[in-house]
């Protein structure tokens, strides 16, 4: 049932953002903020449902496997779309786009993650499959299973590694580059899943762990919003 739910959001993803290229093309400000917004969106809501997947024996192949496998789909079907506001900080920096225009990004990006949020709850509280029983009563899942000053540390070296990642494979064939950032951001998974979550995303961490800001914002938005940010910093004040 898991998997029919990502199957269906990636879908109805994919047609709204051809019907949004087909009907808003002369409106370029608008037709980039839904585009930005629906695929946001959907790594945001296929995410938090593979969370709950993430104790299906065996542990942790499967949800590993899924990580790998949904990464790729994302890859493939998201084209021309950041879903990270770190990824957007390096086209403003470099003069690629305008400030309003990053900016209006930005703001799909997070628009994206609060509806994604609304949406996944309101299919867990219909209870269509086992992993969504007492998903909502959750609250703050805590995703910080180390200090606060070890998982800045984390996420800044993740979000350090992927960027640097991101920019060198640049010149890689596109069929073949998707499996590799889907390796990469799989192996991250692992090595840091279990401590931080390995986000190294500020909307999808927002869209993760709404309740854990709301309860200790200033902890979490330095470890997931401002870590990630500024390793993006380093690789393009180096680079």
């Amino acid at each position: 049932t898991s998997l029919l739910l990502m199957a269906g959001i990636m879908v109805t993803v994919g047609l709204c953002r051809r019907l949004t290229r087909r009907r808003l093309r002369a409106h370029q400000r608008l037709c980039t903020f839904l585009l930005e917004m629906f695929s946001t969106f959907q790594i945001c809501a296929c995410t938090n449902e593979l969370c709950l997947l993430g104790n299906v024996e065996p542990k942790p192949h499967t949800a590993l496997t899924l990580t790998y496998g949904f990464t790729v789909l994302h890859g493939l079907t998201l084209t021309g779309s950041t879903c990270n506001p770190c990824g957007t900080l390096q086209p403003m920096w470099g003069g690629g786009i305008s400030v309003k225009m990053g900016g209006l990004k930005i703001a799909a990006q997070f628009v994206a993650a609060v509806l994604a949020r609304g949406f996944m709850h309101f299919i867990w509280s219909l209870e269509m499959a086992e992993p969504h029983f007492g998903a909502l009563s959750q609250g703050c899942s805590n995703p910080m299973q180390t200090t606060e000053t070890q998982a800045f540390c984390i996420e800044l070296l993740f979000s350090v590694v992927f960027q640097l990642t991101i920019l060198r494979v640049e010149s890689v064939n596109p069929k073949y580059r998707v499996h590799l950032i889907a390796l990469l951001i799989t192996m991250l998974v692992y090595a840091g899943g279990n401590l931080t979550g390995a986000v190294f995303n500020p909307a999808l961490a927002f869209s993760l762990h709404a309740n854990c800001f709301y309860d200790k914002f200033l902890s979490y938005s330095l470890v997931y919003w401002i870590a990630p940010s500024l390793g993006k910093f380093l690789i393009l004040y180096v680079f």
